[in-house]
């Protein structure tokens, strides 16, 4: 298997998590929407990341540049779940 391939296997896997855990506990509660908005941004950043380890040379310039995607994935996140800058999007 290739990169590309771990990585969506890796996706798959976050988001298998969380729906196992809507199984078991009642802390967790998505919706469908939550889980195609979870796979649109974990999708994104792993063809970010794949397209970074392809087009940069340089280990760690690959490895700044995956950090990054990383960094805005996580800030995204944050935003929708918790609202961390206050925008109309976030979450409650």
């Amino acid at each position: 298997m290739n990169r590309r391939t771990y990585l969506f296997l890796g996706v798959a896997a976050l988001l298998a998590a969380n729906a196992v855990a809507m199984l078991f506990t009642d802390e967790v509660q998505w919706s469908a929407f939550d889980f195609a908005v979870a796979a649109l941004l974990l999708g994104g950043a792993a063809l970010a990341v794949d397209w970074v380890w392809t087009k940069i040379k340089g280990r760690r310039s690959r490895i700044i540049g995956a950090v990054a995607v990383l960094l805005v994935l996580a800030l995204i996140w944050g935003e929708l779940a918790v609202g961390l800058f206050g925008s109309p999007w976030a979450g409650n």
